[in-house]
């Protein structure tokens, strides 16, 4: 692994207490480490002299006036970082529209925008990345970073404010709606997102490189699909409203439109996969064997209410032979009812400290290192049981508020990483120790 420097998990020597947790956060920096941007752009990208090739697809520049690279989302800014690297004066223009800011790119402009709500900033920012889409011709040549956090960014409603729309997703959240739900909704809320963006890159040539951060990896809902043709409508978008109890005075249906129809404006667009939670759960499946343990994968599109999801996990990992683990990737929910704060990893790992015993270990990690909060997620196991006993706290007390980020905190059994630049959904490990 190098240094400390090098690992995404930062406070690995302070959370590994015992040999379990040391193993438990081996697997999960293993998990980190497959997923991290400028890797899965150096294995996807390569150039020589004139020829890029990407994945399966070969361009010759030779035959391309402009090059131009386009981003959205929590992976673009490393990956644009790459692309440069790889690609350098080629590129004639880029924008991306990330979470955070930097310094470190020469010929595409970075902005930063704000998740996981729209603002004015996603607005101008989304303005500026459809400016340059519209600009390719025929002769010209676009890639494009698609990744999570894709939807928030890609804000540019056509008669609705950012606030209404921020109060919608917030509503639509609390009331525990899934994020194919929520992006079926936000797809027909604007000018970017499902299939818009390839529209005004037509009819130029389109690759985008998809960082899959959706359960199933379904294209149509990674970042509400801006490069697909979009198979719902208007009416799924309404019905979703409905379901959800939403559709009253604070959100007019008059405000969804309807998404770009004709294949001819997909005609010229390469849609590629290039990492997905599987990508992790692999690499931490392999770790986990390095050290000993039988691992298997159980579920790479885990949903399902956060804390009922780590009590289900739980009870099968009581029917494993010891030196076992249990390997989940996906994105749970959390039904808002408290005013506390905290993700759905903690959340998650909240509900696991209510039912672990001595020997089994829980962890749920967001992998972009965000999980609403500076923590990644928490480690759920009989030392973190212990610390709150000692300190007169009750797991199911804050799971009561929602605010189970205070829990962590306090006890000081969070996982820390920063942002990563990386986003594959949640990732899960439930790990029953036993004699080595």
């Amino acid at each position: 692994m190098g240094h400390d420097m090098d690992r995404v998990i930062k406070n690995t020597e302070q959370l590994s207490v015992t040999p379990a947790r040391a193993a438990l956060l081996a697997i999960a920096e293993a998990g980190y480490q497959a997923i991290r941007t400028p890797s899965v752009i150096r294995n996807t990208v390569s150039r020589s002299n004139d020829t890029i090739t990407i994945q399966d697809l070969s361009f010759d520049l030779a035959e391309y006036r402009n090059l131009y690279v386009l981003g959205v989302g929590k992976c673009s800014i490393d990956a644009a970082i790459e692309l440069e690297d790889i690609l350098g004066d080629r590129i004639t223009e880029g924008a991306v529209v990330d979470v955070r800011p930097t310094d470190a790119l020469k010929r595409i402009v970075a902005y930063e925008g704000t998740h996981p709500y729209p603002s004015a900033q996603n607005i101008d920012h989304t303005a500026r990345l459809l400016e340059i889409a519209q600009r390719a011709t025929t002769h010209d040549l676009v890639i494009a970073i698609i990744s999570g956090g894709g939807s928030t960014l890609l804000a540019q409603p056509q008669s609705h404010t950012f606030s209404e729309e921020a109060t919608l997703v917030r509503q639509l959240f609390k009331k525990g709606a899934t994020i194919e739900e929520l992006n079926t909704v936000r797809k027909h809320l604007s000018l970017a997102r499902g299939g818009h963006l390839a529209a005004a890159v037509h009819p130029a040539t389109l690759v985008t490189l998809i960082f899959s951060d959706v359960p199933g990896d379904d294209l149509h809902i990674i970042a509400s699909g801006p490069t697909v043709l979009d198979p719902s409508t208007c009416e799924d978008a309404r019905a979703v409203l409905t379901r959800h109890g939403v559709e009253d005075s604070t959100f007019g249906y008059e405000h969804l439109f309807e998404t770009p129809k004709d294949p001819e404006m997909f005609s010229h667009v390469h849609n590629r996969l290039v990492v997905t939670n599987g990508t992790a759960l692999e690499a931490m499946r392999n770790k986990a064997r390095e050290l000993g343990y039988s691992a298997h994968i159980g579920d790479t599109r885990l949903q399902g209410e956060a804390r009922t999801v780590a009590n289900d996990i739980v009870k099968r990992l009581r029917t494993e032979e010891p030196r076992t683990v249990l390997l989940y990737g996906g994105e749970t929910t959390v039904t808002i009812t408290g005013p506390g704060k905290g993700g759905r990893n903690t959340e998650l790992a909240a509900g696991a400290l209510l039912v672990v015993q001595d020997d089994e270990l829980v962890t749920s990690l967001a992998s972009d290192g965000r999980d609403n909060t500076e923590l990644a997620g928490g480690i759920a196991d009989a030392h973190t049981r212990e610390q709150a006993h000692i300190r007169g706290l009750r797991a199911e007390d804050f799971l009561f508020t929602n605010d189970t980020y205070t829990l962590f905190h306090t006890l000081q059994q969070g996982v820390v990483t920063g942002y990563t630049g990386a986003n594959v959904a949640d990732l899960v490990i439930a790990m029953k120790h036993g004699p080595a």
